[in-house]
């Protein structure tokens, strides 16, 4: 089962066996967030075109990473990311990073939705980091429903799923000591996509998950 949502930020050129990896990992790949430069970057960048491709060709969904500033960020700048996101990367996705969870916003996030659709994005993941409305699993795929600390995670009780939607939900730890079973947690959880990483401060999407390390450990 495909349950590994990677989002992985640094440079195919300065972590070439990390990124070697992810792509060996294919099949147990929901998908893989591409950041090259908290967005797309101002000009198409070879090493992730390289890999992007690489992963598309694995069979595993390419997502292109754009900040939403929690609806904060003009719509036609987020397009601009998502389009260059397609035409530079070939990316089939979109994750939307700091999306409000309250309901306020909804109307906002349904226009955005709409515009990824029409630039192609076929899968479209919400990065809220705690329980949002259950409105927004009308327009998601994914809704990301916790991003924190290991510590933070296992006092998290079980989430139910929005509504009677299709909608997967993903929970993103970092901060994860060697030995811990992030995989079970997530399953009690109730996320169906998950992350746990061993990086914590601010750059925790910086490591990657330890069974991508040691694949002896995988599932």
């Amino acid at each position: 089962m495909s349950t590994l949502l990677v989002p992985y930020y640094e440079h195919p050129s300065a972590r070439p066996a990390e990124w070697d990896a992810i792509v060996a990992a294919a099949p147990r790949l929901y998908g893989v967030v591409l950041n090259p430069a908290s967005g797309p970057g101002d000009r198409p960048d070879e090493a992730f075109a390289e890999v992007a491709a690489r992963l598309k060709t694995a069979g595993v969904r390419v997502l292109g990473y754009a900040d939403t500033d929690y609806g904060r960020r003009a719509a036609t700048d987020v397009v601009r990311d998502l389009t260059r996101h397609r035409d530079w990367y070939g990316t089939d996705g979109a994750f939307l990073d700091q999306v409000p969870s309250g309901p306020e916003q909804f109307e906002h996030y349904q226009r955005l939705a709409v515009a990824a659709w029409g630039v192609g994005c076929g899968t479209l993941v919400l990065n809220h980091g705690t329980a949002p409305h259950p409105c927004y699993a009308r327009i998601a795929d994914v809704l990301v429903t916790f991003e924190g600390t290991w510590a933070a995670y296992r006092a998290l009780p079980p989430q139910p799923r929005p509504g009677d939607s299709g909608v997967r939900l993903c929970h993103l730890v970092y901060g994860v000591p060697p030995g811990a079973d992030p995989e079970r947690l997530a399953r009690e959880r109730g996320a169906a996509v998950h992350c746990a990483v061993p990086g914590s401060g601010d750059h925790p999407w910086g490591t990657l998950p330890y069974t991508l390390h040691n694949p002896e450990n995988a599932p």
